[in-house]
């Protein structure tokens, strides 16, 4: 089922079990919210899962998100999903609906979210553990509303982490509580997963990582504004990010003079 248009969505119950991929379009969010569904944001590890498990489904170069979302569509009892196929997540995305849409019995709603009003930009730039940062904007995937974080203070950035929330959290412990974020991140908290000149948006001033999941196609673009950075790094991992991703990561930063 192709409809991002809310006077077609399929009738919302309170307590309905709606899964999202990517960011689907803020009115949708809303919709959902305001009709008491609950939510359940596909592209986090949610069920405990062997990743090979996705294989009958979606082959091995999908990346560890796209299969994830996999593992979590067929294990989770759902009612609906959602997921967001246009510019603001990727084609693959478009792949994965189809593929459920055969294989669930259930509404799979394919959107493309291309909302242009910006949030702001707080959470990425304040002083703060990178992990928990980045808990905090991908929650904000599933809300409505905005909360009261206008009013945090930005800091002075010591290093900066551009690039998509890795499926392993673990890497984010590696960086100073004065990383800034950038990439398709930002977009996220702006709620503006489209915008392309934001996603591509770094601050050449402080040493940078480039990251994105291996096999996603964002590998190119973080691969070529590591180039053009004068001090980025370019890394990618797949279902976990290893000791060697994490060694490079570390050694990049200390030689970089980033107090860890």
């Amino acid at each position: 089922m192709d409809d991002g248009r809310l006077n077609n969505m399929p009738l919302i119950k309170p307590e309905t079990r709606a899964g999202i991929v990517g960011m689907p379009p803020f009115s949708l969010i809303k919709e959902l919210r305001n009709k008491k569904a609950v939510i359940f944001d596909l592209d986090e590890p949610i069920v405990k899962k062997n990743m090979e498990d996705a294989l009958p489904f979606l082959p091995r170069v999908y990346c560890a998100v796209l299969r994830t979302v996999v593992l979590n569509s067929v294990n989770l009892n759902l009612d609906i999903i959602f997921i967001d196929v246009g510019p603001g997540k990727c084609d693959c995305a478009l792949h994965v609906a189809t593929i459920l849409n055969h294989y669930l019995d259930i509404p799979v709603i394919k959107t493309t979210n291309l909302d242009n009003k910006g949030f702001g930009t707080p959470l990425c730039r304040t002083e703060m553990p990178l992990l928990e940062k980045m808990e905090k904007i991908t929650l904000g995937v599933k809300k409505s509303r905005i909360n009261e974080i206008d009013n945090l203070p930005s800091c002075r950035p010591d290093a900066g982490f551009w690039g998509v929330p890795p499926r392993d959290f673990s890497l984010l412990k590696l960086f100073p509580p004065t990383t800034n974020i950038y990439g398709w991140t930002r977009c996220m908290e702006n709620k503006t997963p489209a915008d392309q000149e934001l996603e591509s948006y770094f601050n050449p001033g402080i040493p940078t990582i480039f990251f994105a999941q291996s096999f996603c196609a964002k590998t190119a673009l973080a691969k070529l504004l590591a180039d053009c950075h004068p001090r980025g790094l370019y890394v990618d991992a797949d279902v976990t990010a290893g000791s060697s991703v994490k060694a490079k990561i570390q050694a990049f930063l200390e030689l970089s003079g980033v107090k860890l």
